[in-house]
């Protein structure tokens, strides 16, 4: 089985600050959530963990997986999407001519607004390359693989798997601290 997580609230998530790669910590109902998240899944099997780099998604997975015999290896692969000078920006989303609304309201036609931003061709190499090179191997030798990440690196697996159009990016929903099973 193939599941996917993304980590729990950070105080940025509260004021719906654009995170990308800035590394925020989880805050305590974040720890909440996962420690929540925890008890709802004690049943789920998981053989390996991989998760981003960045501390929300690996304290989520410690958090998550805390008292279980469960390997968590961090990839890079797995980092959050960046989106250069326009992390920290609060409802992005809302701002006139702001280029990230395009990211959230339609994904498709999303272009690198900013010199160190991330395509989504990068995103989805990235993200499709651990896929196939890791997660997918792992599935078919009949492991249950839990990934724990963020919300766009999460989209783009989801995208991959399910075999979705760029325009259905955000469709699923990629809510804090639910567990998705994706096969």
């Amino acid at each position: 089985m193939l599941y996917i997580m993304r980590h729990g609230k950070t105080d940025w998530n509260m004021k719906y600050k654009l995170q990308g790669r800035t590394d925020i910590p989880l805050n305590d109902d974040g720890r909440k959530m996962a420690a929540d998240a925890a008890k709802e899944c004690a049943d789920i099997h998981f053989d390996v963990c991989y998760c981003s780099p960045l501390v929300r998604a690996r304290e989520t997975a410690e958090i998550f997986l805390q008292g279980r015999d469960v390997p968590i290896i961090v990839d890079n692969r797995l980092i959050e999407m960046c989106f250069g000078e326009f992390e920290g920006t609060e409802r992005c989303y809302e701002i006139p001519n702001c280029p990230m609304t395009v990211f959230f309201k339609t994904p498709a036609e999303y272009k690198v607004p900013v010199a160190g931003g991330e395509s989504m061709d990068e995103l989805f190499a990235r993200t499709g390359e651990f896929l196939r090179e890791v997660a997918m191997p792992l599935v078919e030798q009949g492991k249950d693989v839990l990934i724990v990440g963020h919300g766009a690196m999460n989209s783009s697996i989801i995208c991959q798997v399910k075999n979705k159009e760029r325009k259905d990016f955000w469709s699923d929903g990629i809510k804090n601290c639910k567990l998705m099973k994706l096969l």
